[in-house]
Order: structure tokens, then sequence, then C-alpha cells
């Protein structure tokens, strides 16, 4: 199994509600999810939550994850989640939350660069998988801190994540 790929957005249809004893996920909301072996040591973000990555789909709309350390611990029941390629070892990386990680490709960091005020701050280096994250400084103001963590310029199937890379 690779540590990455290129997909930003392999599945994300419905919701997810995940046990965080038995570490099963659930998903619903019209979700089928895709053949076994193809999700399998791939990136399951779950919106607000964080993200896990998951061992084995069990069934049509079950699957189990290795672990629930990049999850904040509190309850996951009918949530929104992406299931992407991103890099199984930032899950475990403190520096960033599973939410913060963004397959960016040519046409979004161009995008991001042209911007200007507000919309400008996200702007990557590079393209490839990139971990974005914002925070208040000691003076107040409000910080954005990109970092390429993966370059590549082949970055697929764009997630939901318009509002912090917009396509244009």
């Amino acid at each position: 199994m690779a540590l990455w790929g290129n997909s930003d957005s392999l599945y994300s249809t419905g919701t997810v509600s995940v046990n965080l004893t038995s570490k099963v996920c659930t998903f619903g909301g019209g979700a089928t999810l895709p053949a076994a072996g193809t999700i399998e040591g791939r990136v399951l973000t779950v919106t607000g939550k964080g993200s896990a990555v998951i061992l084995e789909r069990t069934g049509n709309t079950t699957a189990t994850i290795i672990n629930t350390t990049g999850l904040d611990g509190t309850a996951i029941s009918g949530v929104t989640y992406n299931i992407s390629e991103q890099p199984v070892y930032l899950n475990e990386d403190s520096n960033y939350g599973g939410t913060e990680i963004f397959g960016a490709d040519e046409t979004e960091t161009q995008a991001a660069r042209g911007k200007t005020g507000e919309a400008r701050q996200f702007k990557p280096a590079h393209a490839g998988w990139v971990g974005i994250t914002t925070y208040t400084d000691m003076h107040g103001n409000h910080r954005v801190k990109t970092e390429t963590l993966v370059a590549g310029g082949t970055i697929t199937g764009d997630a939901g994540d318009d509002s912090t890379l917009p396509d244009s």
C-alpha cells in the first residue's frame, strides 16, 4: 500500500457514524461503499471531527478504522465525510488536524495566488498535499500557515474544499 495517492476525493456520498470504541463506521444517507480493496488504507476525513485510516470494508455500508487517534474523541453520528488518498502518516501528525490537509491541484494553487485580500490568505506554495492551519498570534492577529507536505501536480477528484481552495 502506498503512503499516499493523487485523489482528493474518492468517495463522499451521504453521512457517517463512528463507534469510537469498536472503531466501526456506518455509512448512511444513501451511501453504498465502493468495492472491497478500493478504500482500505485510505483516509476517512469526518467534517469537523478529524480523520482516520480505513482498515477494512466490512459490508456495503460499514468499514472499520485502524485507530481513533486523529479524531477529536466526541460522538460522531450522521456527519458528512470524504474518503481520499491523502498521506496516511498525517493522521498521526500533531501539527495538522485531519480537516487541515488538502489536495491542491495546479488550478487551485494558481487561483489562490491570484486572489486579493482575505481570499489570498490560503495560498499554497506548490500543488500537492498541503497542510493549512489558521491561528491567532500573541498580538491577536489572524494568521494562516500553509505547508506543502507532498509536492505533486497530479491531484484529482476535487473535494468539497472550495471555501479554502476555490477552483477559480
